[in-house]
């Protein structure tokens, strides 16, 4: 059972934890032991939390997840975990992260508590609320990276603030379409939130928030406004943005994939190659300015 509990965390989905280490890394503080300490410290908050949520988040759905083709093998809808248990655990889970994140600092840990509220929120009721679902879920996102800065206690851009949203809120758009392409006329008896979206209306989301995420993280990269600390060279890491958007959608369009973003960024080789490309584009950028 405990194996089962562990899967019911999702450790694949913690991958989306790495959004709370943009800030150290475009602080300059990098090869700096004690905020790298301070930022694995967060990102484990993250990941406690998280898996706490995906716990009551699979209690909560365990009947709906049963009539989808992969989620019906989760081990809370398959039941292989007893309901307490995983009640049990996603306490005790929430407990300790929310006790780590008031430890590592006072901001970091309302941060935590926030998404903590939220995401109980969305488990109960707002994941039946149209576009509020999705705004929810992109929202976690935001939270992390807002956290990231705090628990070291550095300016974060609000430009790259709102980029991280555009993107999380493109994923989460994309993930919506990809389960109503999917399961077709069960959609509905999976996630009853899919009978208010239609695929022209998402399909029309996608291409404004692919607008918006590059404008906001050009925005960032030439620096305007408050992003003027970041050096110039970051301008450079504005086409592996663009191509990782395009490859995406490539990814959603024309394979018929991307309704589960972590389940894509492990598989896709030109996706991560993207990702490494501008890893090191933006170290560049940032640590080449005097």
């Amino acid at each position: 059972m405990l194996y089962s509990l562990l899967i019911s965390t999702r450790p694949r989905q913690w991958v989306k934890n790495v959004f709370v280490f943009p800030a150290i890394l475009f602080s300059q503080h990098l090869f700096d032991v004690d905020y790298l300490l301070r930022s694995a410290w967060a990102a484990l908050c993250f990941c406690l939390l998280s898996g706490a949520v995906y716990l009551l988040n699979d209690v909560m759905d365990r009947e709906r997840d049963r009539v989808h083709p992969l989620k019906s093998k989760r081990p809370i809808a398959a039941g292989h975990v007893p309901l307490g248990a995983a009640v049990f655990t996603a306490v005790l889970l929430s407990f300790l992260s929310l006790w780590a994140g008031f430890r590592l600092n006072e901001g970091f840990g309302w941060v935590a508590l926030t998404y903590a509220l939220i995401n109980i929120a969305y488990s109960i009721r707002l994941k039946h609320v149209v576009l509020l679902d999705v705004l929810i879920v992109a929202s976690g996102f935001l939270l992390r990276a807002l956290g990231g800065a705090l628990a070291i206690q550095v300016f974060i851009s609000t430009w790259f603030i709102l980029c991280t949203f555009m993107l999380a809120l493109f994923l989460a758009t994309i993930k919506r379409r990809q389960e109503l392409v999917a399961l077709e006329e069960r959609a509905v008896d999976h996630r009853s939130i899919l009978e208010a979206y239609s695929l022209p209306f998402l399909d029309q989301m996608i291409s404004v928030l692919t607008a918006a995420t590059l404008v906001c993280y050009a925005l960032y990269a030439i620096g305007v406004g408050d992003t003027t600390g970041v050096g110039t060279r970051m301008q450079w890491t504005i086409p592996f943005v663009l191509y990782g958007l395009l490859r995406y959608l490539y990814i959603a369009y024309h394979l018929g994939s991307g309704d589960n973003p972590t389940y894509v960024v492990w598989k896709d080789r030109p996706l991560q190659i993207c990702g490494v490309l501008w890893l090191f584009a933006s170290g560049f950028g940032v640590y080449s300015v005097p």
